[in-house]
C-alpha cells in the first residue's frame, strides 16, 4: 500500500486558510485513526524536537565565536585531547540553551500519551532530558546527556558538569557526557532501543534529519518488519517515502492535536 502523503506546508495554528485547516484536520484525524488501536508506541525524536524550545542544533551552534569550527574542532576525543579547554567553553555555550530551555507542547503531548496507551517508549538522539523533564517515564537517551560530565579515559559513572577531575582516576579528564564524532553508540540502549521497536505496534518520527546512523536504522528496522509509522517533521527526509503518513509540521504543532484526537476516539471506542 502507497503512504499517505498529506502535504500541507509548515502549518502553523493561527493564519491559515480554510482549505488548509481541513487538510490539516484531516491529516491529524488519519494519525488518530491509525494510533488508536496501538498498544504499544515508540516515540523516536530528533534536533528539531528541542529547536522548538530553543535549543540550536549542533549545526546552528556553530555561529559567533564559533563559525570558523568544524566537528572535529569540538566534538571528538582527539579535540578533547588537543585543546579541553576549548571543547568545555563551547559546551558550556550550548549547556546555556539547555538551562534555559523548558518543554514546549510536543514533549508535553508525548508525555501525555502514557495516559492513553498501555505502553509509550521515547526513543530520542537528544541529549537535553526535556522528555524527562516533560514527565515521560521510559525514555532511552541514545546520544547521552550533556548536562553531565564523563570520564574520556572510560572511568565509569558520570559527574556534575561543572566538574573537570575524574574523583576515580584523579586526572582532568572529565568530558560532556555526550556521544561525539566516531563514538559508538552505548550497545547496550541500542539492543533495547532496536527492541522496542521491533515490537511496537506503531512508530512515531519527529523532528529528524534522518542521517545520524546508527540510530536513523530504528526507523529502517519499522520498514522491515511492516510497522506503520507517522512522520512529523517541517520537511521530508529520507524516511518519507516509506511513512504511512507524513505531516509536514512541527511537534509543538502537531502533536497536542493528535494526542487530544486519539484520546477522544479511544474514548469513543470504550
Amino acid at each position: 500500500m502507497l503512504p499517505i502523503t498529506l502535504f500541507l506546508g509548515f502549518f502553523q495554528a493561527a493564519g491559515l486558510a480554510k482549505s488548509d485547516r481541513l487538510l490539516a484536520a484531516k491529516a491529524f484525524d488519519s494519525a488518530s485513526s491509525l494510533l488508536s488501536r496501538a498498544e504499544s508506541v515508540v516515540v523516536f525524536t530528533g534536533a528539531g524536537m528541542s529547536k522548538e524550545s530553543g535549543i540550536p542544533t549542533f549545526r546552528d551552534a556553530l555561529e559567533g565565536l564559533w563559525e570558523n569550527f568544524c566537528p572535529e574542532d569540538l566534538a571528538t576525543p582527539e579535540a578533547f585531547e588537543r585543546d579541553p579547554q576549548r571543547v568545555r567553553d563551547f559546551y558550556e555555550y550550548r549547556r546555556e540553551f539547555v538551562r534555559k530551555a523548558k518543554p514546549n507542547a510536543g514533549h508535553l503531548a508525548i508525555a501525555a500519551m502514557e495516559s492513553i496507551f498501555p505502553e509509550v517508549i521515547v526513543v530520542t538522539q537528544n541529549v537535553d532530558c526535556l522528555h524527562e523533564a516533560a514527565g515521560s517515564t521510559n525514555v532511552i537517551g541514545l546520544h547521552g546527556e550533556i548536562l553531565s560530565n564523563c570520564c574520556n579515559r572510560g572511568c565509569p559513572g558520570t559527574q556534575p558538569g561543572s566538574m573537570t577531575t575524574c574523583p576515580t582516576c584523579g586526572s582532568d579528564s572529565l568530558r560532556p557526557n555526550v556521544v561525539w564524532f566516531g563514538e559508538p553508540l552505548d550497545p547496550i540502549l541500542m539492543k533495547r532501543a532496536r527492541i522496542c521497536v521491533s515490537c511496537a505496534s506503531a512508530l512515531l518520527v519527529v523532528g529528524t534529519s534522518g542521517a545520524v546512523y546508527p540510530a536513523a536504522g530504528l526507523v529502517d528496522i519499522a520498514v522491515e518488519k511492516g510497522i506503520p509509522f507517522i512522520e512529523i517533521n517541517p520537511n521530508k527526509s529520507p524516511f518519507s517515502d516509506h511513512a504511512k503518513l507524513f505531516i509536514p509540521s512541527t511537534a509543538a504543532v502537531a502533536l497536542p492535536e493528535i494526542v487530544s484526537r486519539v484520546g477522544r476516539e479511544i474514548e469513543a471506542l470504550e
